[in-house]
């Protein structure tokens, strides 16, 4: 196999397990609450609670353990990074369907965060093998893989549960990945790794995220990135009620769904056409024409008095929305060492998980005191500010430093450091 190209082998079993990892993850997410009722928090109060605390959980471990994960795929190899968080997700799957309280259920939720990170590993693994002019088209490819099980989870999960019950379905799918892990062990391949170790390839955790950081185009992007997340995960807290507002109980969940599938099957397009764009033109101007159409489509949303003409604009912000985590990730592939590669996807990963966090927490708090409409206008803003704060940075932004710049300093003993 030859170690400059993105092998096929290769691309094809990231696809099926970042596309496998999604679509098991999303089966539940839709029918937490009523799995919950199940494990014993059957009132409305501690259905909520147990809800949101499960559903923050992963986000929570993710962003504390994806730079760790990231420094030793970097050491040990990125292809073991994949494989360790297929089956880390498994094993969560696994104890959710044993699980006979809410308590249970939310530490297997807080292990799914920990041992899990399929989207970011495979970024990791991709940003190392991808030949050189395709990085963009490979990345978006990935994304076509989350908007694929983003998809087809929701809209398959209601009627397998229906049919089979919560555990069987959990038991399944966590079998199914598992499966996946070790298809990933005996299928990936990366080249023969260097058996000398230099000094900064052992660099600390705080010392990667000063490198980060520092860096201003891996910043700039991050920001831009962390505000886009914002946006997305707030909304999440208002748009099922916008909707209920509009058509009424009765039809509110049917429309949800629709609405759901419409998005991400728009992201799926979406993130190969971006992926060619950004082997094409500079990264940072398709992040910015993604946030303001993501920005201008959500704030439209307040608008319309029919749900019908949600629609487009669910299409466009579906679209839109491609193309900023995997570009995020090839700027950062592209800005960062070869050998610090894998932490430096951990850190931004890390980021984008706060700004989802972050996003959840206020969507819920203004959507308690704002009226809904301006919740919306809010959140849309939020990407505006990405892309004007994008734009402003780069701007001024001096140029990045050359290879030759980057492997002096990699091979620098001392801790000086070098404002990039």
């Amino acid at each position: 196999m030859n170690p400059s190209s993105f092998a096929d082998r290769n691309f094809r079993m990231l696809w099926t397990g970042q596309f496998f990892s999604i679509c098991s993850l999303t089966v539940m997410v839709p029918l937490l609450p009523f799995y919950l009722a199940e494990l014993g928090a059957v009132t409305p109060e501690a259905n909520g609670l147990w809800t949101g605390l499960s559903l923050a959980a992963p986000a929570v471990t993710l962003s504390l353990s994806s730079p760790i994960w990231g420094k030793y795929g970097d050491r040990f190899g990125r292809k073991w990074m994949v494989v360790r968080a297929l089956i880390g997700i498994a094993a969560s799957l696994g104890m959710m369907g044993l699980a006979q309280t809410p308590m249970q259920f939310f530490l297997a939720r807080l292990l799914q965060g920990a041992c899990g990170g399929v989207v970011d590993a495979a970024a990791a693994f991709t940003g190392s093998q991808a030949r050189e002019g395709t990085e963009g088209r490979v990345m978006g490819s990935l994304q076509s893989a989350t908007a694929a099980g983003s998809l087809l989870g929701p809209l398959v999960g209601g009627t397998l549960t229906d049919v089979f019950g919560f555990r069987p379905i959990l038991w399944a799918t966590a079998l199914l990945l598992g499966f996946c892990g070790l298809g990933a062990a005996m299928v990936l391949k990366e080249p023969p790794r260097e058996t000398h170790v230099p000094h900064r390839e052992n660099v600390s955790l705080p010392h990667a995220w000063g490198d980060v950081l520092r860096h201003r185009r891996m910043r700039n992007v991050l920001v831009a990135g962390m505000l886009a997340q914002f946006g997305a995960f707030g909304l999440v807290t208002v748009f099922a009620p916008r909707v209920q507002e509009m058509v009424g109980s009765a039809y509110a969940a049917s429309w949800v769904g629709v609405l759901q599938a419409v998005t991400w099957g728009a992201t799926l397009f979406g993130s190969l056409w971006w992926g060619r764009r950004n082997d094409r033109i500079q990264v940072e101007k398709n992040v910015c024409a993604a946030l303001a159409g993501c920005g201008v489509s959500v704030m439209l949303q307040a608008i319309p008095a029919s749900v019908g003409w949600l629609i487009p604009l669910r299409v466009l912000q579906g679209f839109c929305f491609a193309a900023l985590v995997p570009s995020i990730f090839l700027v950062v592939a592209k800005a960062s060492h070869e050998k610090q590669r894998g932490v430096a996807i951990g850190i931004s990963n890390s980021v984008l998980v706060m700004g989802q966090i972050a996003g959840s927490l206020w969507g819920a708090a203004f959507a308690a005191y704002l009226p809904m409409e301006w919740t919306f206008v809010t959140m849309g803003f939020s990407f505006l500010a990405g892309a004007v704060w994008l734009v402003a940075s780069t701007r001024h932004a001096v140029s990045t430093p050359s290879f030759t710049t980057i492997m002096m300093r990699w091979r620098t003993n001392d801790d000086k450091q070098i404002d990039l």
